[in-house]
């Protein structure tokens, strides 16, 4: 899961599969750390899909945006982010226990987080970025509009991807 703001890694997890609850109890260990998301962007995979992930986004007033079928470019941050992954470390490693998986992406997360500076974040790194940001009231993260015309209503869609 990525941040699409901070381009943070907020999550990395390593199982046989995930089902909508799997993936619903991860979420909610996310709020717990950062608050709630306005929006979650994903694909449509079946565990994201799921009534349980429906359920989830109606129980947490959380915004749910499928990006439209074959079209991976509408989710461009998470797609950059799985190819580096993949080429970095998927493809590199042979695991041989869910532990050493874990382990192995815990460690490539905190480096994708906190030593690898972003030139989308101006050369910082994804917590550094964080970091310097003022504290935000409510739900989300984003930075307030510049401004606002009278007939004009500008939606924060500021969210996850996964």
């Amino acid at each position: 899961m990525v941040d699409d703001f901070t381009r943070e890694c907020l999550a990395l997890v390593a199982d046989t599969s995930l089902s909508g609850r799997r993936v619903a109890r991860e979420l909610d260990a996310i709020m717990a750390l950062r608050g709630k998301p306005l929006t979650v962007v994903s694909d449509n995979g079946t565990e994201l899909t799921s009534t349980a992930i429906l359920a989830w986004s109606q129980e947490h007033g959380v915004g749910w945006h499928y990006i439209a079928p074959g079209k991976p470019q509408q989710n461009a941050f998470v797609e950059s982010f799985n190819g580096r992954l993949r080429d970095e470390l998927l493809n590199e490693t042979l695991f041989t226990s869910f532990a050493q998986a874990r382990r192995v992406l815990a460690a490539w997360r905190d480096d994708y987080n906190r030593v690898r500076p972003h030139s989308g974040l101006g050369g910082a790194t994804p917590a550094e970025y964080a970091a310097r940001l003022p504290p935000q009231p409510g739900p989300g993260h984003a930075p307030d509009p510049v401004a606002i015309t009278p007939n004009i209503v500008i939606p924060s869609t500021q969210g996850l991807q996964l």
